[in-house]
């Protein structure tokens, strides 16, 4: 079977060489000529592990291909996916101008059925519009199916995410489509994976639904570290035994610096205006955004506030991406944190080890090393941002040597407090009662 993929950034760019490796004929488009040049090589603009060798491999094995033209993808495809961006707008909804006008473009090279398929996040009645703006721009009568089929992946896991998912959600009104679109996922059948069938809107809400329920996990474990440190109780313990139920389950119960990244941010707030404009209250989901934000806060006044005057201070951050195995950063912790130590007159020195170079147009003013190590030179307070693995077995001796303060602040918890302390470091955490 042929199939397109129009829209090559993260989503689109997976979906593409994953149903390729499945031993599809894929064809991705994207309207960046440079970084159509540069996938062409197997080249990819953004870091996740395990898929410039997937692309290249299924380059080298002529399943995947890629092109700037539209109208080419979809003449030669049974099934075109929509993988391109649904940015937040001003006020958190959802910017649907690339879906739209991708919508046009498709329309204008319909010669015979299609199966159209939404890949993005998208707000619900969107495959209702796409409908609709696909029959007013077709130049001829030709019969098209539109299916919603949302990603599920984590950035730094996508490729396992796409390969053996947790399920496969399809939303569609055709027989044709589903059995269509059920053919296409047939090697996760293997794997017994679940597929989900229902109309277009459920499979639309499913995602923001989804995503909404893990950022709540999230902001509801930060708001219970905040009231373990008032009373003095342990997170980790508190959460350990909370994920042992299984109705609840571990996962996203670590407390932290606040969620970041391309989609709880922006899924929140988008699902915040879908409710507005029916005339839902999402009370809960507004509550999760504003703790988000409060936490964002609270950690950066933390480290203000405990150092006092930051005018003639040095600051080490250690881990700038919203999370480990990504250079994503958007809505990033690290980002906030920077900002207002730079703003309280802090310098500061940081270090990632992929996401330096995306930092720097952000934020001119830190001072990026090489390693950890570097980082932490001069520097008053050491603070880990992102748990990256080579954060979780630093050399501390090394680290008291060339530093020349001893604060310690582990926003992610990877150390116990009475170890960092027995080293000497002033060690603060997210929590966790302090060391007596």
């Amino acid at each position: 079977m042929n199939i397109s993929v129009i829209g090559s950034g993260y989503v689109g760019l997976i979906t593409g060489a994953c149903f390729a490796e499945f031993g599809l004929n894929v064809t991705c488009v994207d309207k960046d000529e440079k970084k159509v040049r540069l996938m062409k090589k197997g080249v990819i603009s953004f870091y996740e592990p395990g898929l410039e060798e997937l692309l290249q491999r299924n380059i080298r094995a002529g399943r995947i291909h890629f092109t700037t033209s539209i109208g080419e993808a979809v003449d030669s495809s049974l099934v075109v996916f929509i993988a391109v961006g649904t940015p937040p707008r001003g006020d958190g909804s959802a910017e649907m101008k690339y879906v739209e006008d991708v919508s046009k473009e498709i329309a204008r090279h319909i010669k015979s059925y299609k199966v159209i398929v939404t890949k993005s996040t998208v707000p619900v009645g969107t495959g209702e519009r796409v409908r609709r703006i696909i029959s007013e721009n077709l130049r001829e009568e030709v019969d098209f199916d539109v299916v919603s089929n949302p990603e599920f992946l984590r950035e730094g896991a996508g490729i396992e995410d796409f390969m053996r998912p947790n399920r496969v959600v399809i939303g569609a009104s055709s027989n044709q489509a589903i059995a269509i679109m059920k053919d296409l996922y047939r090697p996760l059948y293997l794997i017994e994976t679940p597929i989900v069938i229902t109309d277009v809107k459920t499979a639309e809400l499913i995602k923001y639904a989804s995503n909404a329920f893990l950022a709540t996990k999230i902001s509801f474990i930060n708001e219970i570290a905040n009231l373990c440190e008032r009373v003095g109780a342990d997170v980790q313990t508190v959460a350990k035994a909370m994920g042992l139920d299984r109705r609840i389950g571990p996962k996203f119960l670590h407390a932290g610096p606040g969620y970041g990244g391309s989609c709880f941010p922006k899924d929140t707030l988008a699902l915040l205006q879908i409710g507005k404009q029916h005339n839902v209250g999402l009370r809960v989901i507004e509550a999760t955004v504003k703790a988000n934000e409060f936490q964002k806060e609270k950690a950066a006044a933390g480290i203000i506030k405990t150092l006092g005057n930051l005018s003639d201070r040095t600051i080490c951050i250690l881990g700038l991406s919203f999370k480990p195995n990504t250079n994503d950063l958007r809505d990033a912790p690290s980002l906030f944190i920077i900002r207002r130590l730079l703003k309280a007159g802090a310098k500061v020195r940081a270090y990632d080890p992929v996401a330096m170079k995306d930092a720097k147009k952000d934020l001119p003013a830190v001072t990026y090393c090489r390693d950890a190590y570097e980082a932490a030179k001069g520097a008053h307070a050491v603070v880990i941002v992102t748990e990256w693995n080579q954060f979780r077995n630093l050399d501390f001796n090394r680290i008291r040597k060339v530093a020349k303060g001893d604060f310690f602040f582990d926003l992610r918890n990877i150390y116990e407090p009475a170890k960092l302390a027995g080293m000497g470091f002033k060690y603060y955490s997210i929590g966790r009662p302090p060391v007596q």
